[in-house]
C-alpha cells in the first residue's frame, strides 16, 4: 500500500543528534570526483601506477597483466606466485590434452 503523505525523516534537536552529525561529517570522506575529474577506467586514481588506489591498466581485462592492481595487490601476487605450482609459463591444463 502506497503512503500518500510525505514521511518526515528529520531528527529531534538534541545532544545525541548534534554529536552524530559532527561524527558523520568526519567519517564520510570528501568525494573528489567532479564533472571535470570524473572517475573512469583511465582516471589516474583507477590506473595501477604503484600507489594504493589504482587497480587496472585501462587495458583489456588485465587477466595476465602482472602490473595490474594496487601496490599491496602486486606484493601479495608476488608472494603467492612463489608457492603456486601453476604460473603463466606453467599453466594448468586439462588431463589428456
Amino acid at each position: 500500500m502506497a503512503q500518500k503523505e510525505p514521511v518526515d525523516l528529520s531528527q529531534p534537536i538534541n545532544k545525541l543528534s548534534a554529536y552524530a552529525d559532527a561524527e558523520r561529517a568526519k567519517l564520510i570522506p570528501k568525494n573528489d570526483y567532479t564533472f571535470k575529474n570524473e572517475y573512469s577506467a583511465v582516471n589516474p586514481d583507477a590506473i595501477a601506477d604503484g600507489d594504493e588506489k589504482g587497480k587496472g591498466t585501462g587495458g583489456d581485462l588485465d587477466v595476465h597483466n602482472l602490473s595490474a592492481g594496487a601496490r599491496q595487490d602486486v606484493l601479495e601476487r608476488k608472494s603467492e606466485l612463489i608457492t603456486n605450482l601453476y604460473q603463466q609459463n606453467k599453466p594448468y591444463t586439462t588431463p589428456g590434452t
